[in-house]
């Protein structure tokens, strides 16, 4: 079992997907940073400084008129968050197009490095070894 379990990990994919794990993570925090602190304060500006993170219904419980969600749930009071859940979505929205202009810039990247593959292979070889021999063989002749 210990064999196999190094002949596993040895394979290329299982290190390839260790990289595209730890580089996603890294990913992960730089997206969060661009969104949460570049671009969600310019959505509050259009929006009216509305902050969605602290709209909320209270279901149960006494919480003080124009308290954070924060200080709700400390409150121990049962609330529904659904200004945490359309940033969450606004947040998905945004992390998304961000991937997909990643992803469509190394497709990009990747289809000209193919035809640059492509024209390299169709360029005309020339005469080879054998017929230059041949031509040098019959020049010598004459």
């Amino acid at each position: 079992m210990l064999k196999e379990f190094k002949d596993f990990i040895a394979k290329g994919n299982v290190m390839d997907m260790a990289v595209g794990i730890i580089i996603g993570a890294a990913f992960t925090a730089i997206v969060k940073s661009m969104v949460g602190d570049l671009i969600n304060p310019f959505i509050g500006l259009f929006m009216g400084g509305v902050d969605f993170n602290n709209m909320y219904a209270v279901l149960a419980g006494d919480v003080a008129a124009g308290a954070s969600l924060e200080a709700a749930r400390e409150a121990g009071a049962a609330v529904f968050a659904y200004g945490a859940f359309i940033m969450a979505i606004i947040n998905f929205l945004i992390i998304a197009f961000v991937v997909f202009m990643l992803v469509r810039y190394v497709n990009k990247v990747k289809e000209a490095t193919a035809k640059e593959e492509e024209v390299v292979e169709a360029a005309p070889a020339g005469p080879s070894e054998v017929d230059l021999l041949t031509e040098i063989r019959d020049a010598l002749k004459k």
